[in-house]
């Protein structure tokens, strides 16, 4: 049972909690996800880690309900308890695995849209820690759905931008990273974390820029252990998964129409029954670190 500190609304429909889960906070790095288990009956949900404090033994997570498992999750208060929570799972932002020469040399932008502001975080803030202070811009649709802006400002060089211009600057990410470009800015490596339709066209703005660009796949996960086949995806015509090879990528190698109109045919069991035909054996398992192939 991991018992839950903090429970509140960080903006409309999305909630914040903070878990005692010391052993997770002990080892999480950035990048990294868990999966939450709201009772015995609950499915898994997996979710990324927005926040750790390795002192206190507790992680934060962030989410907006968008089923009934994550709508169920909203119940849950300060001072409850989820049934369970794996983790952490997946790989760590490369750039955990850089020297400080490494980072020195890079000029860097993360572009978070949405919810998945709350996955940049940890890395813009592990940067900080490392004496590497990057840029970042929070995407959001209007000026209440913007989300750990005062957090983002202790801990980089901030840019708000909404779609209906209500807050921060006007306009998509896309067009910010643009007007910054203009401005005199340079960037030689993005991260761009959010809705699948908003990574697709910052990659393709990133690639026109020369900008190398990674994005997360965590939209996608379903399962989180390579099982079920919900994240597989083409990568530079390799068959992944996100939740065992990612869940990030080299953004201009993902295939963002096929990983949208496949996210959309494994909602139904008729579209998943497809999917595992014209898959075969690699539909799940496929990343042979499972075992669920054989």
């Amino acid at each position: 049972m991991y018992r839950i500190i903090e429970s509140d609304l960080l903006a409309a429909n999305i909630y914040r909690m903070v878990v005692e889960a010391p052993r997770i906070a002990k080892h999480c790095m950035p990048g990294q996800f868990i999966i939450v288990i709201k009772d015995e009956f609950s499915e898994r949900i997996p979710l990324t880690i927005c926040d750790y404090d390795r002192t206190k033994g507790t992680i934060t997570i962030v989410f907006q309900p968008a089923g009934a498992s994550t709508t169920m999750l909203t119940e849950l208060k300060s001072g409850d308890h989820f049934y369970s929570i794996v983790g952490p799972l997946g790989n760590p932002s490369e750039l955990c695995s850089m020297s400080k020469e490494e980072l020195s040399s890079l000029k860097i932008l993360f572009i978070a849209g949405g919810v998945g502001t709350a996955p940049v975080f940890p890395q813009v803030k592990w940067l900080h820690e490392n004496g590497i202070t990057a840029d970042a811009i929070i995407g959001a649709k209007t000026k209440d759905l913007v989300i750990l802006e005062k957090e983002f400002n202790e801990v980089c060089n901030l840019y708000v931008t909404t779609d209906d211009g209500s807050y921060g600057r006007n306009g998509m990410v896309t067009k910010c990273l643009e007007d910054l470009v203009a401005e005199g800015h340079d960037y030689n490596y993005a991260i761009a974390i959010g809705p699948m339709i908003m990574m697709k066209f910052t990659c393709l703005l990133t690639k026109k820029l020369g900008i190398h660009t990674i994005v997360s796949m965590n939209p996608i996960m379903v399962d989180g252990t390579g099982m079920c086949g919900a994240c597989r995806l083409n990568v530079g015509n390799e068959v992944k998964f996100a939740c065992v090879d990612g869940p990030e990528f080299d953004g201009h190698l993902v295939d963002f129409d096929q990983a949208m109109k496949r996210a959309q045919l494994y909602k139904t069991e008729e579209g998943r029954a497809k999917l595992a035909l014209e898959e075969g054996k690699t539909h799940h398992g496929g990343c042979g670190n499972c075992g669920g192939d054989k």
